[in-house]
């Protein structure tokens, strides 16, 4: 039980991609004619600073705490912009890292078993690589090789589906006040097994670029629901490509003779 909670653990914190029931077609057509998704998608990166903020972020480095079932987690973050995408999980003395770059992915889960960097599976890659992106899959959607469709409206919240060129699809819920997501819906891999997993965002901050950024993450996987609470953002600070690249597997000691 406490390895299925670990994995759950890292699949949660790393979730991306996203599956919810959709409105009738009548009703998005509707909502079309009110509002587009480009303009609600608009909107939204006007709010987390816009263009002009966004394009003076080129690294991040974050430091979360991930609470699940009481008990508190280390975590940190480090994202240079378009390039690479890299959290490690600390739980009981032993680090889970899960790494995204442009190129491909890879993990160590030694709560799983994988103590050695493991190459990621075409389709969990594709479904996470958009963090590579500081400010995420619906920027500059088309020039990555994705489409957006306003799926519906609930309230004061708009559903905004992603498509992207691997045909993976996410939907974000957009506040129509705040112009914020509050709330992504996703697939993910557990145990091999698929899972659907409920992100919720808040307590959006400013930074001193003027970008904006979330320190609340509530992640609900059905089964067990987590918290994760960023503690600490630098922007723009230095980081060395390298730290993406897959290490090599651990030399086995070599055997004696008598």
């Amino acid at each position: 039980m406490k390895n299925l909670i670990r994995g759950m653990l890292v699949v949660a914190a790393l979730a991306g991609a996203i599956s919810l029931s959709a409105q009738t077609a009548d009703t998005g057509a509707v909502l079309a004619k009110a509002q587009t998704a480009d303009e609600i998608v608009g909107k939204y990166i006007a709010a987390i600073g816009g263009k002009d903020a966004i394009s003076k972020v080129k690294s991040m480095y974050t430091e979360s705490s991930v609470n699940v079932m009481g008990s508190d987690n280390p975590s940190t973050t480090v994202m240079v912009d378009g390039v690479g995408y890299k959290t490690e999980i600390e739980v009981n003395g032993t680090k889970i890292i899960n790494c995204y770059t442009d190129k491909g992915g890879w993990s160590v889960n030694p709560m799983a078993g994988a103590t050695d960097p493991t190459p990621m599976p075409d389709d969990v890659y594709n479904a996470g690589k958009g963090q590579i992106n500081i400010a995420g899959p619906l920027y500059d959607y088309a020039a990555k090789g994705s489409k957006i469709e306003l799926f519906g409206k609930d309230g004061n919240n708009y559903k905004i589906k992603l498509t992207t060129k691997e045909s993976v699809e996410s939907f974000y819920v957009i506040d129509s006040t705040t112009n914020y997501v509050t709330s992504v819906q996703s697939k993910g891999k557990m145990q091999d097994q698929d899972v659907d997993i409920t992100t919720k965002l808040s307590d959006y901050r400013k930074t001193d670029l003027g970008f904006v950024v979330p320190y609340a993450i509530d992640v609900d996987l059905g089964q067990l629901a987590l918290s994760i609470a960023v503690k600490k953002v630098e922007l723009n600070k230095t980081i060395d490509p390298a730290v993406f690249a897959m290490p090599k597997p651990a030399e086995a000691p070599a055997a004696t003779t008598k």
